[in-house]
């Protein structure tokens, strides 16, 4: 079980007034989602947007981010029902093959059949895929198995509506798992098996919340070889659900937990089932549903522990809808979701960057110094 004692009784860093920037914000729509969804799951694979299937829908379309295109890949298998699932991106640490990516897709009610595939994905937007296809079943969603043994995540008893994941590990091979009420699992994808079960500690239910590794990439290179240095394997990770928040330290080593707690701002206390995307040092929401239907855009400031109300908004009300990062020409995309008459949307819209992070902008800056000078 995870060590109590760490959550603390007084924040580190009460929360601060909330601040108001007033921007010249814009989001751009782009080409209609071929069938209104929300509650989908999405990944990004260079530059294409994966949309792996929505709410009791089982299309999963491709977009290209380049082309404004949509075009359909599979159906998840006949019999599936779509309710607040999950799908991440596996990570190949001998993979070769820049072209070809695995996904995973899980979840599933409590005292239902549960389910879980992969899709070995190349894009269907090359000739590669049409090759692919034919010979090795690719861009198809097909049970997970070892040794012929099909392989299910999660118990019984585990309710995965509305869950979250996200892959970590020394080698990546660990998929944590956090889910109503106030859950956390640990799934080793080498062994095919759950290493590790504990509770947060909070009687707030969780679900259709923030979850999120809390460094990645080059940041989180540099603090896993610290780590490593000191022959410890520590990761972190940042939840967000309502007024409750939580920072969790999973110890690799000892396979242990330790939660500490975050601040939360009123502005967005009441609020779950937002969009949310993490850029290096801060963490973006937009929309959300609570004591209304939001189209609020906020931040949360990993570094400073604050956080920030923006002026600027949405378009309009939105909620059960998702964002995805596209790092290559640091856009944010807003897919699909709920308006405030419930209406479920078909729109797809894109955000730039620095309109809400100016750090990006001085980062911009030094790059074209940098090159002016050589």
């Amino acid at each position: 079980m995870g060590n109590r004692t760490a959550t603390q009784k007084h924040l580190e860093k009460q929360i601060e007034p909330s601040q108001h920037l007033n921007t010249s914000t814009s989001f751009q729509s782009l080409k209609d989602l071929p069938n209104p969804l929300y509650e989908s799951q999405c990944v990004l694979h260079k530059h294409e947007l994966l949309i792996c299937g929505s709410y009791k829908q089982r299309s999963c379309y491709s977009y290209h981010i380049l082309k404004n295109e949509y075009k359909f890949i599979c159906e998840y298998p006949r019999g599936t029902k779509l309710w607040g699932h999950c799908v991440v991106k596996l990570v190949d640490n001998n993979s070769k093959d820049s072209n070809q990516i695995t996904l995973l897709s899980f979840g599933g009610p409590a005292y239902t059949k549960k389910y879980t595939f992969v899709m070995k994905y190349v894009s269907i937007w090359s000739n590669i895929s049409n090759k692919s296809n034919k010979l090795n079943n690719y861009n198809q969603w097909v049970p997970l198995t070892n040794n012929h043994n099909t392989i299910i995540i999660g118990r019984d008893y585990d309710d995965y509506i509305g869950a979250r994941a996200v892959i970590g590990g020394s080698n990546n091979h660990l998929l944590f798992i956090n889910y109503y009420k106030n859950n956390i699992s640990v799934f080793d994808l080498n062994t095919f098996q759950f290493i590790n079960h504990d509770i947060l500690p909070t009687n707030n239910p969780i679900f259709c919340h923030c979850f999120v590794l809390k460094l990645e990439n080059g940041q989180g290179k540099e603090m896993i070889k610290m780590n490593e240095e000191k022959n410890k394997h520590n990761y972190q990770m940042l939840l967000f659900c309502k007024k409750t928040g939580f920072s969790i330290e999973y110890d690799e080593d000892d396979n242990t937990f330790q939660f500490h707690q975050l601040p939360v701002c009123n502005d967005i206390a009441s609020f779950y089932r937002y969009a949310y995307v993490r850029i290096n040092d801060i963490i973006l929401f937009f929309g959300g549903i609570g004591n209304y239907i939001s189209k609020s855009v906020h931040k949360y400031s990993i570094e400073e522990n604050k956080w920030m109300t923006f002026q600027s908004t949405l378009p309009s009300p939105l909620f059960n809808c998702i964002a995805v990062l596209n790092e290559e020409d640091n856009h944010i995309h807003i897919i699909g979701g709920k308006d405030d008459k419930r209406t479920v949307l078909s729109t797809h819209l894109k955000t730039k960057v620095r309109e809400w992070d100016p750090s990006q902008i001085v980062m911009i800056c030094l790059f074209i110094i940098y090159f002016d000078e050589k």
